[in-house]
């Protein structure tokens, strides 16, 4: 898959739905509905009514859960549910062309899984969002407070700060918990912490999970040192791997499975399966996932550049660079590449604001298919001043002291690595019990 230097490659994917009532939908001569509306100005009854999506076979394009919406939408009937999403729980509504207001990219259309499901009459009790909030453009770590949503009226619940775990109250009028979360497969993006305790308060309360499955645009590796229990934290919960080469739907059958919830907790759920996926299927994910991660290149780069957010060197924040580029005022042996931050849009106060930032474009580095220390090595190697190049963060994003132990002594990349391959293949083995997918 080729990475272009600001933008998604979106790929298209075609498919019919296919209802078993009398509807007046008209097809073209591929038999590809026609429609210019969304999905919510469809007739429900009639769309609720199809129980299969067949595939256009010239195209094995993966199709997230969410658009399998025939497959899994009469499990709500009846039921009072509440949504666990943000910007990316969408659902193709068509594949006319549009230019994004985000990153002025085409794009296809969708309409939101809330307002989707709200055309099929189903009963939304209220959407809880993670970090980052329901429409994804909050600081990474900025709190996010409870709201209403304008569109629908439905309170959303911020289940990031002091309210990381849906409670009892919140609970009380919901029978199914529907989670739908684009991942982008790193132990330290907040929402599989956010799923944990969304499992959590279901076990607890009596209610049902079920995940609407998305593809890791990272999954086709597994790499990084094993979480230690001693450093767990929101930014890292369970003892995997930096990148763990799960989806979301599979990383929940694991939580379960190896009773990472307290008490061992065990909740009923249910994972909707993509279609025409494997680990190795390139993917790219058709909305930012976080308003730092505006593009494939960026979120193939996070799991290794992330390490920098608990140093003394951007990581582009401020720029419309993000997890693409990094730098330092300090780093003045760098001299062939240099930026500047200023406050935009997810970095109201980026680090570095304002100064000259001397670094290294990675704009155009080929796809990581493991990950890559030696950026942070190189950087601390030159950095003029050792003593405050680390910060507390960096442990809780290691989720090991040992990672900057090894730095600071010197180790290269490739002997720091080799210490991690005991722990991976021991995460392999439990990992594989887990998998939904090749």
């Amino acid at each position: 898959m080729k990475y272009s230097r600001f933008t998604f490659s979106f790929s298209l994917f075609k498919y019919t739905i296919i209802a078993c009532v009398g509807c007046c939908t008209a097809c073209n001569s591929n038999g590809r509905v026609q429609d210019t509306h969304t999905i919510s100005s469809r007739d429900p009854q009639v769309y609720a009514s199809a129980n299969e999506i067949v595939l256009d076979t010239k195209n094995n394009t993966p199709v997230p859960a969410a658009d399998l919406i025939g497959k899994w939408v009469a499990d709500l009937r009846g039921k009072r549910v509440a949504i666990v999403g943000n910007q990316t729980s969408v659902v193709q509504t068509g594949d006319t062309i549009r230019f994004d207001s985000w990153n002025k990219s085409p794009q296809l259309r969708f309409t939101h899984l809330v307002d989707t499901l709200l055309s099929y009459k189903v009963d939304i009790r209220r959407v809880f969002a993670p970090e980052h909030g329901f429409r994804g453009t909050a600081d990474a770590g900025a709190k996010v407070s409870d709201g209403v949503d304008e569109k629908t009226g439905l309170a959303i619940i911020s289940l990031y700060g002091n309210n990381k775990k849906p409670t009892r109250e919140q609970l009380e009028d919901v029978d199914v918990i529907l989670f739908d979360i684009q991942d982008v497969g790193a132990r330290f993006y907040t929402y599989i912490s956010t799923l944990h305790y969304v499992m959590e308060a279901a076990a607890q309360y009596g209610k049902k999970v079920i995940v609407l499955d998305r593809p890791n645009p990272n999954g086709h590796y597994v790499d990084g040192p094993i979480l230690e229990k001693e450093h767990q934290s929101f930014v890292g919960m369970h003892p995997v791997p930096v990148v763990h080469g799960m989806t979301m739907g599979e990383y929940a059958q694991m939580i379960k499975g190896e009773k990472w919830l307290e008490g061992g907790l065990q909740p009923e759920l249910q994972v909707i399966k993509c279609e025409n996926y494997n680990h190795q299927t390139p993917y790219s994910i058709p909305i930012p996932p976080s308003p730092n991660l505006p593009n494939d290149q960026a979120i193939n780069l996070y799991p290794s550049l992330c390490f920098f957010e608990g140093t003394d060197v951007s990581v582009g924040r401020g720029t419309d660079m993000q997890f693409q580029v990094y730098g330092s005022p300090s780093l003045v042996r760098y001299d062939g590449f240099a930026f500047t931050p200023s406050p935009n849009l997810g970095a109201k106060r980026p680090k570095f604001n304002g100064k000259k930032c001397y670094g290294v474009d990675l704009r155009e580095h080929p796809k990581l298919e493991k990950l890559i220390l030696d950026f942070v090595v190189d950087a601390f190697a030159k950095a003029p001043t050792k003593t405050n190049f680390f910060n507390s963060f960096f442990t809780k994003l290691a989720g090991t002291e040992q990672l900057r132990k090894q730095i600071e002594s010197g180790m290269t990349a490739g002997e720091i690595s080799a210490t991690w391959e005991a722990g991976i293949k021991d995460y392999l083995f439990m990992r594989q019990k887990y998998l939904l997918y090749d």
